[in-house]
């Protein structure tokens, strides 16, 4: 039997809106929110004090990369999504660019098994598409209410993940009854670049990344991805956007709910430029690139208007060594599912973003731009997937308290002003005041999609 946790006097942070109030948490949902709640003195529950702390609905991840099965050298499911829990992120959405590709309904059901086994947190699993598998990929639409999406590389990535025939992606935007997730760089734009840099003849550095993957390559995908949703009336949600000049594609006339093409943002591209280079070089490189700090604050403005609708990670980990290699070695991608919400947590401490806000781009939009069911708010009824946060608790982000398998983030040695207390996935409490309990596992979410 599942224990029933009463949280009094918390401020809960939801749909806009900040108030003081009780929450009762009862097999595994919320089962009361008001103002004050008494229990019966014979029903066994467990008080937590809420006074001075807030409540949010636990982080809903739509991008991140946990390198199972393949590449569990670098991370597993297991450890990543007990990163994910630590830091808030109660549900997340995985990548296909493992070994092998979660090509097949069948691989991406293996990794599906392997979630079952070891999340720590709810769970959901992009089907990949290359050039040639546009047919398998498509069986998917008989299962949209159980898988998250299609993710589509239409810029460079690992083995045969690049689909840059354009038969297939007129097929399979046409064809979709999915959300078709992208990553939108031009790899023609891209090898241009990387030629004129190498022709220089000096030896490239972290510096130059942004100006090979550039905002025209980032604009050019984007623009084409549009296009082809535009001509099919495909659910499109690109992801990553870096480019100031890519926000005038995107609009906020319409409400979320109502919106065919959806955008997310990346924590990272919120916080470092490509000033940053200079210190942290190849540990910030990743692809679409930290670029020069106009794209930054461009990016800050859509958010906070509506023109970008989630915030999410792209957690891409890589080992120091594969970091530490010469830049066109060395790998793409930051360790980040951790520190996400204490990161945003930081600039509302600088008056940047609201709470409120933060909850709305980090779970009520993710939930409504993926249909998914029961999760996302803090909701009579709904799933208790709930964060404590202290704001007055900081932490100085260090190898002791990283939790990654790769042992490191470029974040290390900042000091985030507000620390994540308590974490509840499904009302199981899976971490309260840095004590674990990993008795019970996350479960795959679930996608109301006609």
């Amino acid at each position: 039997m599942m224990q029933i946790y009463l949280i009094k006097q918390i401020q809960v942070v939801n749909e806009g809106l900040i108030r003081t109030a009780d929450v009762l948490i009862r097999d595994g949902r919320i089962d009361k929110i008001a103002d004050s709640i008494e229990v019966p003195a014979d029903l066994a529950v467990k008080e937590i004090d809420g006074e001075g702390r807030y409540l949010l609905p636990g982080v809903i991840d739509d991008q991140v990369h946990f390198r199972e099965p393949g590449l569990t050298h670098k991370a597993t499911i297991g450890t990543e999504a007990k990163a994910a829990v630590a830091g808030g992120v109660t549900s997340f959405m995985e990548m296909p660019n493992t070994i092998p590709p979660a090509f097949t309904l069948e691989l991406l059901e293996q990794k599906y098994a392997i979630a079952q086994q070891n999340s720590l947190a709810n769970y959901s699993f992009y089907i990949g598409t290359s050039n040639e598998n546009a047919d398998e990929t498509l069986r998917a639409n008989e299962f949209r209410d159980q898988i998250c999406g299609i993710k589509i590389f239409m810029g460079s990535s690992t083995g045969n993940l690049l689909v840059d025939n354009p038969l297939t992606l007129e097929k399979v935007f046409s064809e979709s009854q999915l959300l078709i997730a992208t990553h939108c760089e031009d790899e023609r734009i891209i090898r241009q670049n990387l030629a004129a840099a190498q022709a220089s003849g000096r030896e490239l550095t972290a510096a130059d990344h942004p100006v090979i993957r550039n905002e025209e390559a980032c604009f050019e995908s984007s623009f084409y991805a549009i296009q082809l949703a535009k001509k099919y009336d495909t659910r499109l949600h690109i992801l990553h956007i870096s480019t100031e000049k890519e926000l005038q594609l995107f609009s906020n006339m319409l409400p979320l709910r109502d919106k065919r093409i959806t955008t997310e943002v990346c924590v990272h591209h919120l916080h470092f430029t490509a000033d940053d280079y200079a210190e942290l070089g190849n540990r910030i490189k990743c692809n679409p690139a930290i670029k020069a700090p106009h794209n930054k604050a461009a990016l800050w403005e859509a958010l906070l208007d509506d023109r970008l609708d989630v915030i999410a990670t792209d957690h891409a980990p890589h080992t120091w060594a594969e970091k530490e290699e010469p830049y066109l070695k060395a790998h793409a991608g930051l360790p980040l599912v951790q520190h996400s919400l204490a990161l945003m947590l930081y600039y509302h401490q600088q008056g940047r973003i609201t709470l409120e806000k933060i909850a709305e781009k980090m779970s009520h939009a993710v939930a409504e731009c993926f249909q998914i069911r029961e999760r996302g708010y803090i909701r009579e009824g709904y799933f208790a997937d709930l964060v404590i946060v202290d704001l007055n608790q900081p932490q100085i982000i260090s190898k002791e308290n990283i939790l990654y398998k790769c042992g490191w983030s470029p974040l290390e040695g900042q000091e985030m002003p507000a620390s994540v207390t308590h974490t509840f996935v499904n009302g199981h409490l899976v971490y309260g005041n840095g004590v674990w309990d990993e008795s019970e596992r996350g479960a795959r979410l679930k996608f109301d999609r006609a």
